[in-house]
């Protein structure tokens, strides 16, 4: 475990470290002291004594025996989460009446940030996720003259969104309709011009994903990626090394961007490969998929790869680039997860096919003071209260080696040919072995990349701080307060790491190390 002791002992001057409240560290409303005892399986009710085994049973007492409904308090005010987290630590904390509660206009009394802390250590309802509370529309307000609750709005809005969609689906399915027909012309007409086959595309689809496809059809980000030579050149050498991989091999890419992956496995061998990507980027792969010649070899497909159709129910070999900051951001390994289970035949394999995420402890106080200490006098004004909004924030960064002070721990393997959807949030226990004394100021992830599976000269590639540097870098986490320790001695923790549900492709990562806890989230 880690011991607290003397910093400046060993040469580490921390008297510049700021502190993140100019109070009592119970003001503090981003961590939380844990109990070395852990949490129990009951959870209290919120108006008495009484213990059940889910919030749900909690929630299902209170509206029976105290008349106090959540789910409508929650419609009629519209709680957002951290709404709700006030909410139920407000209850706790003032020990107010159910009646008190359902006769609240206005501005609520419980929207106040000292009700963000916890009164009871790992409380069960602050765990809970009341996005999936199901609504009973007989515990609604009665009065059909009343204004519609939040809870009705928003399904009306739901529903006008629906209309809305179905129009644009129609204004799309008119534009792809168009696009396939020039596309259609210019093949044509590289035919006519001496072209040895009739085309690269065997299928357009047009259906958009928010920001996220859209960043990948701006060419900077593929040169990005195309210049990150240990990421381009780990594919290449592993198709190149490996041809009996590929020789006469269907071939799926997923996420084919600019259409690289799928030129290598051309040229490595495959007899047929299907590229797949939702970006407009797509029409430039087109192009380049012509200007190398092949196109008889290479069909191009735009659209999700869980909306679209390929031409052959199986394939042999899916290969993809899905890899995003530590690993998991992004989400576009479930995309690589669907492609596996609808269309890999059986005996065949997903490149990468194992990869694995590792911490390190890191020791750097000059950059944990700039990050923090900066808010407290920005151009002469105090801007201190930035530090909570900043400190969750996960930072991709390129970290100093001589900065680390601990060996790594892998806190995830995923083997790629068996994941599955519910393997990708996870919690596991860590323990960082203490290669000399200081004291950490943050810890920092990366993972590893390997191609192995019936591979003669197998490939792998690391985005650790040790090795060259890749556009990945690496995810820091920087603690509030550094924790001292010494060389052979361990730092234990705890980490989780999900999606967050209202934006699947960020995550949030909870850090729980030497007693307190933090979440961070990287978006």
């Amino acid at each position: 475990m880690a011991q607290h002791i003397d910093p400046s002992a060993d040469g580490v001057d921390f008297e510049d470290v700021p502190e993140l409240s100019d109070g009592d560290d119970d003001d503090d409303l981003a961590w939380d002291d844990e109990d070395d005892g852990g949490a129990g399986a009951e959870v209290r009710c919120l108006f008495c004594d009484r213990t059940d085994s889910s919030p749900e049973d909690v929630f299902k007492h209170c509206k029976s025996q105290h008349d106090f409904d959540i789910h409508q308090v929650i419609s009629r005010h519209g709680l957002d989460f951290y709404g709700y987290i006030k909410l139920i630590n407000y209850i706790r904390s003032t020990g107010c009446t159910p009646g008190a509660l359902t006769g609240v206009t206005g501005p609520v009394p419980w929207d106040k940030e000292e009700f963000y802390k916890p009164v009871i250590q790992d409380d069960g309802l602050l765990q809970y996720d009341f996005n999936d509370m199901e609504y009973d529309d007989n515990s609604s307000d009665t009065n059909m003259d009343a204004e519609p609750s939040v809870h009705e709005q928003l399904k009306q809005a739901e529903s006008r969104a629906r209309e809305a969609e179905a129009t644009l689906a129609n204004a799309l399915q008119e534009l792809s309709r168009m696009r396939q027909l020039a596309q259609d012309f210019v093949m044509n007409a590289d035919v006519r011009c001496g072209s040895s086959s009739a085309g690269a595309v065997a299928e357009l689809d047009e259906s958009e994903d928010g920001a996220y496809f859209g960043s990948y059809g701006h060419f900077g980000i593929h040169e990005e990626m195309l210049k990150d030579t240990v990421r381009t050149e780990s594919y290449r050498d592993f198709m190149y090394q490996n041809p009996d991989v590929f020789k006469d091999k269907v071939v799926l890419d997923v996420g084919c961007g600019t259409g690289i992956l799928s030129m290598f496995a051309a040229k490595a061998g495959a007899k047929k490969v299907y590229g797949v990507d939702q970006s407009e980027i797509i029409y430039q792969a087109m192009d380049i998929i012509r200007l190398n010649k092949l196109e008889d070899r290479i069909s191009l497909i735009k659209g999700r790869i869980e909306e679209i159709d390929l031409p052959e129910e199986k394939v042999d070999v899916i290969i993809s680039e899905w890899m995003g900051y530590f690993l998991l951001f992004e989400s576009m390994l479930d995309s690589v997860i669907y492609a596996k289970d609808k269309y890999l035949r059986a005996g065949g394999a997903v490149y990468p096919d194992r990869c694995n995420i590792s911490i390190v402890a890191l020791c750097d106080p000059e950059k944990h003071t700039g990050k923090l200490k900066f808010w407290d006098d920005v151009y002469g004004f105090n801007m201190s209260c930035m530090k909570k909004a900043v400190l969750p924030e996960a930072i991709v960064e390129v970290v100093n080696p001589d900065t680390i002070i601990s060996e790594p721990f892998i806190i995830k393997d995923i083997t790629c040919q068996t994941t599955a959807l519910k393997d990708v949030d996870f919690c596991t226990e860590f323990s960082l072995t203490i290669t000399r004394d200081g004291a950490c100021t943050a810890v920092a992830g990366y993972f590893d990349m390997f191609f192995e599976k019936d591979c003669h000269t197998p490939v792998s590639f690391s985005t650790g701080p040790t090795c060259t540097k890749t556009h990945w870098k690496q995810t820091v986490f920087l603690l509030e307060k550094p924790v001292a320790v010494r060389a052979d001695k361990t730092l234990d923790g705890r980490i989780t790491v999900r999606k967050n549900r209202k934006d699947p492709r960020s995550l949030i990562i909870t850090l729980s190390l030497s007693g307190v806890t933090q979440t961070y989230m990287l978006q």
